[in-house]
Formats: structure tokens, C-alpha cells, sequence
């Protein structure tokens, strides 16, 4: 039996709970070390590595402490082989509505994000196309 789409699902669970929680150690359970997060939603190329994106995740307030709600979703899984995926999910962070494409490996026995592309809309308009779906 297949245990791939429940093996990826939990590990988009670490993904949503570390951001949501800034939990940098939950984070680093699904991302490999070599892995970069690129954008160019706000105009030039964006490139960052880990540590990056760690540094930032540490320095803001998280969803948890401000009280947010939680709006998260796995909008598809694109499984390519035994060992490759697709995720595509949209995530709230602060006043911004992510949509991640996440490339996984499935490496050493457990599915990694080994790279990820983003874009994002404000949360307001978000908001306001769904209401209007």
C-alpha cells in the first residue's frame, strides 16, 4: 500500500504548525538544509537560503502569539515517482495569503521540501475573492 500522500500530508502538518507557531525546530524537520525559497512577487528575483528564511521566521511575530486564525490548505499533490512531489497550498502569514509550489524528495526515508517558488496576495483580497466565489 501506498503510504506516500499520508507520509506528505503529515509533513505539511510540521510545515503549517511551524509557521503558524514560529517553531524554527519544527521547520527544520521538513525542509532539507540545501533547500531555497525564490519569489519574485515583489519585483526583482528573491533568493533565500534557510538561514534566511529561519533568521526571518525567529525575528517575527508568530500567527500563535498574535492570535491569528489559522487559514491553511493543500490545494493539490502532484506525486511524480516514488520519491518526487508537487505540493501546491496556500498559507496565511500576517497580513499576507501565500500560495507555495513545494518541490519534494523523498530522502533517507522522509519527504523534504527541497525547494520552494511563492507568491502572495493581501489576505484582505483574499478574503474578498473567496467571499465573492
Amino acid at each position: 500500500m501506498d503510504r506516500s500522500y499520508d507520509e506528505i500530508t503529515q509533513a505539511m502538518a510540521a510545515y503549517f504548525d511551524g509557521f503558524y507557531d514560529g517553531d524554527i525546530d519544527t521547520l527544520k524537520r521538513v525542509f532539507h538544509p540545501s533547500c531555497h525559497l525564490f519569489s519574485a512577487a515583489d519585483g526583482p528575483l528573491l533568493d533565500d537560503d534557510m538561514e534566511t528564511v529561519y533568521a526571518r521566521v525567529a525575528t517575527r511575530p508568530s500567527g500563535a502569539s498574535e492570535n491569528y486564525r489559522r487559514q491553511e490548505r493543500i490545494l493539490s499533490i502532484d506525486k511524480s515517482g516514488p520519491e518526487s512531489a508537487l505540493v501546491k497550498v496556500n498559507i496565511a502569514i500576517g497580513p499576507k495569503m501565500f500560495t507555495d509550489y513545494l518541490n519534494f524528495l523523498k530522502i533517507d526515508g522522509r519527504w523534504q521540501i527541497i525547494s520552494k517558488v511563492y507568491t502572495y496576495v493581501l489576505l484582505a483580497e483574499a478574503e474578498a475573492a473567496q467571499a465573492a466565489e
